[in-house]
C-alpha cells in the first residue's frame, strides 16, 4: 500500500510539472516559436503572458513569420505599438480547446473580431489551424501557419 501511494505522488508530481509551464515557457520549449518569443519580447507581452489568463494563443510558427518579407517583418519588430497590436490579435480571453472551437467571429485581446470557420479544418482568418490543445498552466496554445494581421 505504501508503494502504491509513493508512486502514485510521484506519478502526480510528473503530471503536475509537465503542466507547470506558462504559455510562453511552453511555447518557447516547443522550439518552433523562436520569433514569436522575440516579438513577444519586443513588445513587452512576456509578463502579460506569463500572467494568470486563462489565455487562448493561435501561435504562428517560426515558418509563418517567415512568410512576413522581411523588411516588413523588421519594420513591425520596430514598432512596438504596431507589434502590440498584431501580437495581442493573435489572443483570446479564456482557454478554448479544440473541441469547444466554433466557427464565427471571436473578440480577441487587441480588441477586434478574429473569423474562425470550420469547413474542411480549421481557420483564424487566413491562417490554418495545425495543431492543437498544447496545454499550459495559464491556458491553450494552437498552432496557425501564418501570421494574422488585424484589420
Amino acid at each position: 500500500m505504501k508503494k502504491t501511494l509513493i508512486a502514485s505522488l510521484i506519478t502526480l508530481g510528473a503530471m503536475t510539472s509537465a503542466y507547470a509551464k506558462d504559455i510562453v515557457d511552453t511555447a518557447v520549449a516547443a522550439g518552433n516559436f523562436k520569433t514569436l518569443a522575440t516579438a513577444l519580447t519586443a513588445a513587452g507581452l512576456v509578463d502579460t503572458l506569463k500572467g494568470p489568463g486563462p489565455f487562448t494563443v493561435f501561435a504562428p510558427t517560426d515558418e509563418a513569420f517567415a512568410k512576413v518579407p522581411k523588411a516588413d517583418l523588421d519594420a513591425l519588430l520596430k514598432d512596438k505599438a504596431k507589434l502590440t497590436a498584431v501580437l495581442t490579435y493573435h489572443v483570446v480571453p479564456g482557454k478554448v480547446m479544440a473541441k469547444d472551437v466554433k466557427a464565427g467571429q471571436v473578440k480577441t485581446v487587441q480588441g477586434s473580431m478574429l473569423t474562425i470557420s470550420t469547413t474542411g479544418g480549421v481557420m483564424v482568418d487566413k491562417a490554418k489551424v495545425t495543431a492543437t490543445d498544447i496545454v499550459a498552466d495559464n491556458g491553450v496554445i494552437h498552432v496557425i501557419d501564418t501570421v494574422v494581421m488585424p484589420k
